[in-house]
């Protein structure tokens, strides 16, 4: 290995060092949170930010779940007490499904995935080609950014037209891919439908979605070396893949926790659990033992890569009924908005699928009626509240299971 094979020293620090230098940063961060967010001052009132100096002093500190942003966020707004700074600290401000919004600051690489995009052999003089949404959500700038900072060129494609986009890859021939996975494998197919084969991809760093190994082994035949990595709206960078594809790395600027789900209490090493980070170089929006209400589980041993963080297996699933959905969050909040906009409907479920490469979500609905345009009617409720296409499907009333899921993912791990 050389020190190229790395995007900074950071990442072949030794264990010990790591977790000294990750510690000091974060008194200045809980400092810099309880003086400056009017939320954080409350959560921190009893904490001393000078006696957090390891990981048992850390879980003692309550934990703020992502999913009480909305409420939050609905009695503070815009960003339920949590920034540290004004808005004018800002440079963009996002929305995600819910809505939650996210603020983004004027630091380069502010997202930080440059360090997952190095990783997936991203490079100075790439074309990247990015397919995420940069309309609403963040997504699209996230990744643009990072891209950015390793000085590739980004052409914003965005998750539409099909067709049009096949045409720019052709003229452009752009080298690197960013968005999600069934996205790069639904262009290849297209472009090979339509005669006019796009095959200048030769690296990708994919996310949003799970990458089972099937649909990774279909793309690399296809010549695309596809890496993914693990963010959120929220946070950033939490892990990435490397070369070893020894699970995924965790990022070097958060302190991770796994906590058994609904507490904020550690599991032991490969435990299952949910997502518990702690931002350690981030004044404008200090998450401090932010519940992700995503479950993983920390892995034994450091990727054989050269890379001496800790790995952990990757995403196994949501903590609680909130699931992600080509690339989008859905909460149980905004099928409850779907249900109280059609009084017909009594109770419903979505029902999220894979058939194939593709996720697919059912609107299962309760009611009196089998009328088609009622049908139509929700499902347009569903697009515009939860910003995807799915379908609807009436059933009749006492059909669905009492057993209070509102959100049904059944989709396999991979």
């Amino acid at each position: 290995m050389t020190d190229s094979d790395f995007f900074d020293s950071l990442e072949t620090r030794s264990a010990d060092e790591r977790e000294s230098a990750q510690f000091k940063s974060l008194g200045t961060q809980l400092s810099i949170a309880k003086s400056k967010s009017s939320a954080y001052t409350d959560l921190l009132r009893d904490v001393d930010p000078s006696t957090v100096v390891d990981r048992s002093a850390l879980a003692q500190i309550p934990v703020t779940r992502k999913s009480e942003l909305i409420q939050r966020q609905s009695k503070d707004k815009p960003f339920g007490g949590l920034v540290g700074g004004q808005l004018s600290d800002c440079r963009q401000i996002f929305a995600s499904p819910g809505p939650i919004y996210e603020p983004e600051g004027h630091k380069n690489n502010y997202w930080r995935l440059a360090r997952a995009l190095y990783a997936a052999g991203f490079r100075r003089g790439d074309i990247a080609y990015n397919t995420f949404s940069y309309h609403f959500t963040p997504a699209g700038s996230m990744l643009q950014s990072g891209a950015l900072e390793l000085g590739c060129a980004v052409f914003p494609a965005g998750p539409a037209q099909t067709e049009l986009q096949i045409q720019t890859i052709n003229d452009l021939r752009p080298n690197a891919y960013v968005g999600t996975p069934s996205f790069l494998r639904l262009l290849i197919d297209k472009s090979r439908e339509s005669g006019n084969s796009i095959d200048s991809f030769t690296h990708a760093l994919v996310s949003g979605e799970a990458l089972p190994t099937a649909l990774r082994d279909s793309l690399a035949s296809d010549g695309v070396n596809v890496m993914q990595c693990y963010a959120t709206a929220d946070v950033g960078l939490i892990a990435y893949e490397s070369s070893a594809l020894h699970g995924m790395i965790l990022d070097e600027q958060i302190l991770v926790e796994i906590v058994r789900p609904g507490t904020g209490d550690p599991v032991a090493d490969g435990e299952v659990g949910e997502m518990v980070i702690t931002m350690l170089d981030n004044p404008l929006y200090p998450l401090i033992r932010f519940a992700t209400g995503d479950l993983s589980a920390l892995m034994d041993s450091s990727s054989p890569c050269g890379r001496t963080n800790r790995c952990i297996k990757g995403w196994m699933g949501r903590a609680d009924q909130t699931t992600k959905i080509r690339g989008m969050f859905v909460h149980p909040e905004q099928v409850d908005r779907v249900v109280k906009a059609h009084p017909e409907v009594t109770r419903a479920r979505l029902v999220v699928a894979r058939v194939g490469h593709n996720d697919e979500m059912t609107l299962q609905c309760e009611c009196g009626s089998s009328d088609a345009s009622l049908g139509d009617a929700i499902a347009e409720s569903l697009r515009a509240i939860c910003k995807l296409r799915g379908t609807v499907e009436l059933v009749t009333a006492g059909s669905l299971p009492n057993d209070g899921k509102v959100i049904d993912d059944t989709r396999p791990i991979d």
